[in-house]
């Protein structure tokens, strides 16, 4: 039996949009991984921002799901014990952080263009599970613009900033594992670089 005009004209069902590909964005301390961030969430609302776990209280003004996903200890461990955390650390020997496995999944599958902004420890993790994404590395313009910026954050005490640049030396040198590498030297043009290496039209 012939199918009726009607059902000939249907439409087939629309495919479902091909799995995307996560972008893992790391850098040395005080590159200003968080600002570019900020940015591509400002202004390529297309793109998913990954939330982070940990286990350390809310400070005033954040807000559980949107800065980070506020979990329990037990709740942490219970994560990482199933396999749900696709990067996780201990950070300065207290609290846990980590990258609930689930939801960066699921919007990859639904062909949502997914942003992880992590560390190099993360990033290196990422990359053992998920060697298929694309790891960028945003730089400084120079050594010298790195210490001015950590300098003036104002937020550490000299022994803490010796610290941080010395960890910065270190992250510095993994850049040659990256696929992509940005420099930081103006947020807008770094943003606009990190939208490009993730397949997508920058604004005008």
């Amino acid at each position: 039996m012939s199918a009726s005009p009607a059902e000939q004209a249907a439409p087939a069902p629309a495919a479902p949009p091909p799995p995307a590909r996560l972008t893992v964005l790391a850098g040395p301390t005080a590159v200003g991984k968080g600002t570019v961030s900020a940015d591509i969430r400002a202004r390529y609302p297309q793109v998913w921002l990954s939330v982070s776990a940990t286990t350390r209280a809310a400070r005033p003004g954040e807000v559980d799901g949107v800065h980070y996903h506020f979990l329990s200890t037990e709740e942490f461990d219970r994560l990482v014990e199933a396999g749900e955390m696709l990067e996780w650390a201990v950070v300065h020997g207290r609290n846990r952080y980590g990258t609930p496995r689930r939801p960066v999944e699921e919007k990859l599958a639904a062909g949502v263009p997914a942003l992880l902004e992590i560390d190099l420890q993360g990033a290196r993790q990422v990359r053992a599970s998920m060697p298929e994404a694309r790891f960028v590395f945003l730089a400084p313009p120079s050594w010298e613009e790195l210490e001015r910026r950590l300098v003036g954050r104002g937020t550490e005490g000299p022994e803490e900033r010796e610290r941080r640049l010395a960890t910065a030396r270190v992250e510095l040198a993994a850049e040659p594992e990256f696929d992509v590498v940005i420099v930081n030297d103006e947020v807008h043009r770094a943003t606009d670089a990190l939208v490009e290496a993730m397949g997508l039209t920058p604004v005008a």
